[in-house]
């Protein structure tokens, strides 16, 4: 089925639209490339200074757990 022509308009296809018609600025390649060195550069730390230690203090090191009747009662439910 060929299209509708009016006497000013031609006929468009794929085969006939000139390539730099259908090119993009930047290609899918290259365009990915830049995505993976935009990425790698992100990723490395601008500055990097060692970690320092910080003392939890006494109330994050005290004992929590504490073996309480209804602990007990759950070793004693699922054979502990």
């Amino acid at each position: 089925m060929k299209p509708f022509k009016t006497p000013d308009a031609q006929e468009t296809t794929m085969s006939q639209t000139p390539k730099d018609a259908r090119a993009p600025a930047v290609d899918r390649r290259s365009f990915f490339k830049a995505l993976g060195a935009g990425a790698a550069v992100a990723a490395t730390p601008a500055m990097v200074t060692p970690a320092q230690a910080v003392d939890p203090g006494k109330d994050e090191t005290k004992a929590r757990y504490k073996e309480s009747d209804h602990v007990k009662a759950f070793y004693r439910v699922n054979r502990y």
